[in-house]
């Protein structure tokens, strides 16, 4: 699964952590400091190419020719460009696209005051002022909408370049891994829905770290108007507090009730091959596919469907709670604030927007579990190929037979 793609993949991924977290370490620690401007805070399309961004763009570049010049001399791989420039590429494009987010969330602020003075009339507005406003966000926007459909290009590119390779990979050692169940299957289709899936949960993860170091620094400036919560009354760093603690206790609730989702999923994909399997035997033999058989292999799914069914009902029900409430939650925490009148509409709605961003960045689990559960049964049925190649014995799910309980 990796090794096709990646040049020594557990070296690899550990040191990419590790080269990531000096560079993050540097860059705040030292290097932006060099590098802030002082000018007061720009909203709108010039932030992209303001100094700082400019100077933190080349600091990137610096150091993933660094990271890729040592692995291309260490562990040359034929598909090494795409494996490391190509991540680098998707890393920084999903840098930018927290960017947008902070860039509206300053937005949020002069424009909703504007609105507030307008709607209170307590200082002239005028439709110039106004229009000008959206056409600031207009320009955010089109930004956005450019590197969002370049990125989308790239990104497929880049997940049928992975999915080459693993097909490549195992097309080579065939012979072997022919005698599995659902071989086939496992070549044509699972390696697309791997490469697919593990590249939209790494971006996903990576947004929430990159959402995370963007916006908790805003969240704890803006924490500074909230005097106290409800329940709780005042704290340090409430909104931050707040938003932790809630996020992990949707995780861990949903994590628990979702817990047995992957085996089953796993399972659906065990008959769902063995039925097509008959079905393919039997055009071209008579043999195979008689209806006894067939109706005998669709109960298989039909059964384990319906388990899938009562198990994702549970796992719904607290998954749609949660977030209905979540819609509500920050309101309920600036319910104080907001009735005490010690905030702006703008500041109201810049609030939001960060906590919101640091709360979903901390739901990423929530957000992903359907998702983590399909990679999880994915990963599982290639990993029997692994064990195959390389002469180790099948993970044990392989041996053990579906459950005939719901």
């Amino acid at each position: 699964m990796f090794v096709s793609f990646f040049p020594r993949p557990k070296l690899f991924f550990w040191s990419a952590v590790v080269w990531t977290a000096i560079s993050m370490a540097v860059w705040y620690g030292y290097v932006s400091g060099l590098t802030q401007s002082s000018t007061p805070g720009i909203v709108g399309v010039a932030l992209f190419w303001s100094a700082p961004s400019l100077w933190f763009d080349l600091y990137f570049l610096i150091a993933v020719a660094i990271f890729a010049g040592f692995w291309m001399t260490l562990a040359p791989h034929s598909w090494a460009n795409w494996s490391i420039l190509g991540s680098a590429l998707i890393l920084f494009t999903s840098y930018f696209q927290v960017q947008v987010s902070v860039a509206i969330n300053s937005w949020y602020g002069p424009f909703y005051d504007l609105v507030q003075a307008a709607l209170s009339k307590s200082k002239p507005v005028t439709i110039e002022q106004f229009y000008g406003e959206l056409s600031t966000f207009s320009g955010i926007a089109l930004v956005a909408v450019v590197v969002g459909v370049l990125t989308r290009f790239f990104v497929s590119h880049y997940i049928f370049r992975w999915r080459t390779a693993m097909n490549d990979f195992y097309v080579e050692n065939w012979p072997r891994l022919r005698t599995i169940e659902g071989a086939s299957q496992r070549v044509q289709e699972d390696t697309m829905r791997f490469a697919t899936t593990v590249e939209g949960l790494g971006v996903n993860l990576i947004s929430a770290v990159l959402t995370l170091l963007a916006f908790l620094p805003v969240l704890l400036r803006l924490s500074s108007n909230i005097t106290e919560l409800p329940l709780i009354g005042s704290i340090p760093y409430p909104l931050v507090i707040a938003a932790v603690g809630w996020s992990l206790l949707g995780t861990g609730a949903l994590a628990l009730i979702g817990i047995r989702l992957p085996g089953i999923e796993f399972f659906n994909q065990r008959v769902e091959a063995a039925y097509r399997k008959e079905l393919v035997l039997g055009e071209d033999d008579s043999t195979h596919a008689d209806p006894p058989t067939l109706a005998m292999l669709f109960a298989n799914i039909r059964h384990n469907y319906f388990r899938l069914y009562l198990n994702f009902l549970y796992f719904n029900v607290g998954r749609i709670v949660y977030l209905q409430v979540d819609v509500i939650f920050p309101y309920i925490l600036l319910g104080p604030t907001i009735v005490a009148g010690k905030i702006t509409l703008g500041a109201m709605n810049q609030i939001l927007n960060a906590f919101t961003q640091v709360r979903t960045s901390f739901q990423y689990l929530v957000n992903s579990w359907s998702t983590i559960v399909e990679l999880i049964s994915i990963y599982q049925r290639l990993r029997a190929f692994e064990a195959t190649i390389h002469g180790d014995p099948l993970p044990p799910i392989e041996a053990e037979a579906e459950p005939q309980s719901l």
